[in-house]
C-alpha cells in the first residue's frame, strides 16, 4: 500500500518532468504544430490534473497519515529483542525501520563479547519478520548461535503476545 505522500510526490514528478521535456514556452501555452503535440500536452495535463484534484502542494507537509498503517514493525518481536539481549548495549534503535543495533556485550556465564543487528521487517508475529546479525570480536558467530538467539526472541514475543491476549 503506497502512502499518500508517495502517490502525491509521484504526481508532482510527473507535472516537473513534463515541463520540462516540452521545451519551448509555445507549447505551455498550447500554440498549433504541425506534429500535434500541443494537443497531446493538453491531453497530458488535462490527466494530472485530474489526478491531483482536491489536493495542494501544502498536503506534502500535513501529518496526516494513520500512525498504525504507517509504522510496520511487530512490537512483540521489537521487545522480546530488547529483553533477550539485554546484556548488550543500545547504540542506535530505529521503531519506524525496526532497526535496532547493539554494542558488544559479553552474556550472563560466557568470556566472549558479541554485538548484533536486530531487523523486524514485519508487522506479523512470525519468524520471516525477525533478522538478526550477530558477530564476535574475530568475526561472525557460528549459525547455531544465531539461530538460538532467533528462537529465545521469537519465544519470547510470543510470550508477550500470549500475555497480552490474557488482559
Amino acid at each position: 500500500m503506497r502512502s499518500r505522500f508517495a502517490v502525491r510526490t509521484g504526481i508532482f514528478a510527473g507535472i516537473a518532468l513534463s515541463l520540462a521535456a516540452c521545451g519551448g514556452g509555445d507549447r505551455l501555452l498550447g500554440a498549433a504544430n504541425d506534429d500535434g503535440t500541443a494537443a497531446d500536452l493538453r491531453t497530458a495535463n488535462e490527466r494530472v490534473e485530474a489526478e491531483s484534484q482536491g489536493s495542494s502542494i501544502f498536503d506534502l507537509f500535513r501529518n496526516d497519515d494513520e500512525p498504525n498503517i504507517t509504522v510496520e514493525v511487530n512490537k512483540y518481536i521489537w521487545f522480546a529483542a530488547q529483553d533477550i539481549l539485554n546484556f548488550m548495549p543500545i547504540e542506535a534503535a530505529d521503531p519506524f525501520s525496526g532497526v535496532i543495533v547493539y554494542g558488544y556485550g559479553a552474556p550472563p556465564g560466557s568470556g566472549r563479547a558479541y554485538r548484533a543487528t536486530v531487523y523486524v521487517t514485519d508487522p506479523a508475529l512470525d519468524a520471516r519478520s525477525l533478522r538478526l546479525a550477530l558477530f564476535t570480536r574475530s568475526g561472525p558467530a557460528s549459525r547455531e548461535t544465531i539461530r538460538a538467539i532467533e528462537d529465545a526472541i521469537l519465544t519470547r514475543a510470543r510470550e508477550r503476545r500470549i500475555a497480552d491476549s490474557r488482559l
